[in-house]
């Protein structure tokens, strides 16, 4: 069933939306919350409020690209509950590695304004990462995005992993020039 048909069954409350997107993008969303949790139940539940999440959102959202849209559900899902499980022991993981990785470009902020900031952010990186060869592209989500570990990318794109640690720093390097040029402080 294409993207389109599953979202016009999501429109019209039909339960089979949410049959479809399982068998779907199951798989999918599955390896994005387990690469952040690196728990089986926490990652299943992460799917499965994904689904209920998609169901509350359509109407009045319409993606054009049900991967994404589901895969960003997912996604913030399991960062929530990597968040809570953190705060609650304290431990380290891949997803703590990667944000500190990103926390030389990237800082958090909770007010109105640092939420504006961090909307203009989230568009100059999207900016940034256009600019990107394709391949640093694939790396700097790989990692930052689906947080996959450092040698997981050396294996998907061959790589030794001092040379995938290199290739993110010298992205994350850029990152942060095209930042300070787009007048974001960092």
């Amino acid at each position: 069933m294409e993207d389109h048909e599953i979202v016009t069954l999501y429109w019209g409350r039909d339960p089979r939306a949410l049959l479809e997107s399982q068998r779907q993008y199951g798989g999918y969303c599955y390896r994005i919350a387990w690469n952040v949790l690196e728990n089986q139940e926490d990652s299943d539940e992460c799917v499965n409020d994904t689904w209920l999440r998609a169901w509350n959102a359509m109407p009045p959202q319409r993606p054009s690209r049900l991967s994404l849209f589901l895969g960003r559900i997912t996604r913030n899902l399991a960062l929530d509950r990597w968040r809570e499980k953190r705060a609650e022991r304290r431990g380290g993981g891949r997803v703590s590695l990667a944000l500190e990785e990103l926390s030389e470009c990237v800082t958090k902020g909770d007010s109105t304004s640092e939420q504006v900031e961090a909307h203009q952010l989230t568009e100059a990186i999207g900016h940034f990462l256009e600019t990107l060869p394709r391949e640093d592209r694939q790396l700097f989500l790989g990692r930052y995005w689906y947080c996959r570990t450092i040698g997981e990318l050396g294996i998907v794109f061959s790589l030794k992993e001092n040379a995938v640690k290199t290739r993110l720093f010298r992205i994350r390097g850029k990152l942060r020039e095209f930042l300070e040029k787009e007048g974001i402080t960092v």
